[in-house]
């Protein structure tokens, strides 16, 4: 029977629930200009949710709490992850509201969805059990599945939620299978006793077979490659509101996985998979830049930039140390504000009946706006890595958690294929400023005020984390204890 005790360290998680019900409730009964009210709770929600984080603890770095016989655990590491989640995905609503509208998509099954993912995510984060991590994951996976299909008149987007759902089922099998072998090897479901057993285990055979599947599963979430097949048809294919959700806050979650997974379970044994994700940022970082470069898609071209910053972010994960996962949380973060203004900027120009998808829609940008043609060069700026914007600090930080790790060799690969990758980020800036605007461009600016509002505080926002980045680096240091 859960106590008090069980209940509060859930508050933020027991908020967003009962958002998700409330949602239902509204859905079910509001007509018309009524279903506005579907955005206002929802925002509310996260809103709420996020405050809650805060009080219990997440910026005071409260002591550790466990709940339900340690299956939950409250600490800093899952409050930063959770905290930035729920303002990636407060961004991703406003980013929706007028997209669900001019399509007449539905609203309710939106917002609704998004909130079962938000709440899979905080779970997946704060899990201390494999039951409990793998019950979030799931929540988040199917709730991921609909999402993608929520356009139901589209062809390609039925497409991609189907290839989405047997490559995600694919992975989930892949992640169970290793929990099983993990389980059979350790006789433990709870991480902290996996992390004892692998620590004093004498034979690690059967155990590091369980944790190779784990691997392989962790890949399948982030879209590392080789496991990559999935990303760039799904990113395409789906409603772009929806691809700014599932492009940015699922990483968070998947880094709360990997850390989980690895660090709280099998930590001890990090001599044997840190090479697995060496090379696995290795062929990431090629496969992601290197097919970047000759799209002509810009939904695509960002779904294989996707992959090349897993590259980056395994460059942290790979360094298994304290240090190394503070480097690639704040990799982490950075990457999901900088996807959410990337793929916002495609909404923004985007109209009732054109979606802007590939690069000549921003043909001669700067001529028709040179405001919004401004805020796409800041985007494409810091995703590049370009000084003083927030993704420079974010790369530096895991190139040298990998020369921390004693790594040059992979530092000196990440180096080179950021070089690499600032290619057709560059290609974008070059298109917007020097090619002459077509005579009808197919892309129309939107109209929504409120809309460009949010892109243009999305987008100073990297800015002004990259002048004042130490904050959050001190905040990610802080939640390892590095």
């Amino acid at each position: 029977m859960p106590t008090l005790a069980d209940l509060l360290p859930l508050r933020p998680e027991l908020a967003v629930l009962a958002g998700a019900c409330l949602l239902l409730l509204i859905d079910m009964f509001a007509s018309g200009r009524e279903r506005l009210l579907l955005f206002w709770t929802a925002l509310a929600t996260l809103g709420i949710a996020a405050g809650l984080v805060v009080l219990n603890g997440g910026f005071a770095g409260a002591e550790t709490t466990k709940a339900f016989n340690g299956m939950f655990v409250r600490d800093l590491a899952g409050d930063v992850l959770k905290f930035t989640i729920l303002v990636v995905s407060a961004f991703a609503c406003v980013y929706a509201r007028t997209y669900l509208a001019d399509r007449n998509l539905s609203r309710g099954a939106f917002h609704i969805l998004l909130m079962f993912a938000v709440l899979g995510m905080m779970l997946l984060v704060s899990a201390g059990s494999l039951v409990t991590l793998y019950l979030g994951l799931e929540l988040l996976a199917l709730s991921s599945y609909a999402l993608v299909a929520l356009n139901r008149d589209s062809a390609i987007g039925s497409e991609a939620a189907m290839k989405y759902f047997v490559l995600g089922s694919l992975s989930s099998g892949m992640l169970l299978y290793g929990m099983s072998m993990v389980y059979g090897a350790t006789g433990a479901l709870d991480l902290a006793a996996i992390h004892a057993v692998a620590g004093n285990a004498q034979d690690h055979t059967m155990l590091m077979f369980g944790v190779a599947f784990l691997v392989v599963g962790i890949a399948f979430k982030f879209g590392a490659a080789p496991f990559h097949m999935w990303l760039p048809d799904v990113y395409q294919g789906a409603p772009t509101n929806v691809t700014v959700f599932i492009g940015s806050a699922p990483k968070l979650a998947a880094f709360g996985l990997a850390y989980r997974l690895l660090e709280a379970g099998a930590g001890p044994l990090a001599a044997h998979w840190q090479p697995m994700l060496a090379w696995l940022a290795v062929l990431s970082l090629a496969i992601g830049n290197l097919f970047a470069l000759v799209q002509t898609s810009l939904k695509r071209m960002l779904a294989y930039s996707t992959i090349s910053h897993v590259g980056f972010l395994f460059l942290g994960l790979s360094n298994a140390t304290p240090t190394g996962y503070a480097a690639a949380m704040f990799y982490a973060i950075s990457y999901a504000l900088m996807a959410t203004a990337a793929f916002a900027s495609l909404i923004v120009l985007s109209s009732r009946g054109h979606d802007a998808e590939d690069i000549d829609d921003l043909r001669g940008l700067n001529a028709r706006n040179p405001w919004l043609a401004l805020l796409v060069l800041l985007v494409m700026a810091s995703l590049a890595g370009v000084p003083p914007f927030l993704g420079f600090w974010a790369k530096l930080a895991v190139l040298r958690a990998a020369l921390d790790a004693n790594m040059l060799w992979l530092a000196i690969v990440g180096a080179v294929f950021a070089v690499i990758g600032a290619f057709y980020y560059l290609r974008v800036i070059k298109v917007m400023y020097f090619d002459a605007p077509a005579e009808k461009p197919a892309a129309q600016i939107h109209d929504d005020g409120d809309l460009r509002w949010m892109l243009s505080f999305n987008a100073l926002l990297l800015l002004a984390l990259g002048l004042a980045w130490n904050p959050i680096m001190a905040w990610c240091m802080q939640a390892f204890g590095a």
